[in-house]
């Protein structure tokens, strides 16, 4: 068993949006290469709905050179402004500890047959107030399962985005409370031949001015979020 790995880019560091192309959605090249890669965005809203994070990230991997790729999901694109692969498996409202229990995620990944997941999931379990622990123990449910679908299963794994939504004072604290316990349970379940990488998504994020209604990511949050992403994805292809 290897150690997780942990990527945490300089404080402040944001990417500024790619100018948008015409159109919407595209799967591009990638979507009919049965050699690209296939990478699944998983988690609820602040993935899925729309969750341009996304845009902003597939955009960025183009003008790396990332071609041979191809996000998927069983959910299709919300629509962000600029062309982009927009499956997902982004579920609003969605609780990763309920799709632990009820074993959604095997049927997603049998229909979509990821190679690489990442994670950004948790935000609806920390407002319902559910500990720490339990949220993690379905994080170890998940990747098990993305094993058993794909034993060489890559796994990005995010501290989640912080939250200050009006209605729940405490969620401030109950999301650090999750992150700083996420870097010891990576440690623990990643192994050399599938590696789980966990992504800061917290430093540095400002519900203030990074989201829209202390909870979902506005268009600066969306930017800061794809620069996490970027170099531990691209570290994969």
């Amino acid at each position: 068993m290897t150690g997780a790995l942990f990527l945490t880019p300089p404080a402040g560091a944001t990417a500024a949006s790619p100018a948008a192309p015409a159109g919407e959605s595209t799967s591009g090249a990638a979507g009919t290469d049965a050699a690209a890669t296939r990478i699944m965005p998983l988690g609820d809203s602040i993935t899925g709905s729309p969750g341009c994070w996304r845009s902003v990230l597939w955009n960025q991997l183009q003008s790396e050179g990332h071609t041979g790729i191809d996000f998927v999901g069983t959910l299709g694109p919300q629509g962000c402004g600029q062309a982009h692969d927009g499956d997902n498996e982004g579920h609003g409202g969605a609780l990763v500890t309920r799709v632990a229990d009820e074993n959604q995620l095997p049927g997603w990944l049998s229909a979509t047959r990821p190679d690489v997941v990442l994670m950004h999931f948790g935000t609806n379990d920390v407002w319902s107030n559910i500990a720490p622990e339990r949220i993690l123990a379905a994080y170890t449910r998940l990747v098990e399962q993305m094993r058993a679908s794909n034993s060489g299963m890559k796994v990005l794994v995010a501290q989640i985005i912080p939250m200050n939504p009006s209605s729940c004072a405490e969620c401030a604290r109950r999301v650090e409370d999750l992150n700083a316990l996420v870097p010891q349970w990576a440690e623990g379940i990643s192994t050399e031949q599938s590696p789980v990488t966990v992504v800061d998504q917290w430093t540095g994020f400002d519900t203030a001015t990074d989201t829209y209604d202390g909870v979902h990511p506005n268009d600066s949050g969306d930017d800061k979020m794809a620069a996490r992403w970027l170099p531990a994805l691209s570290a994969l292809l």
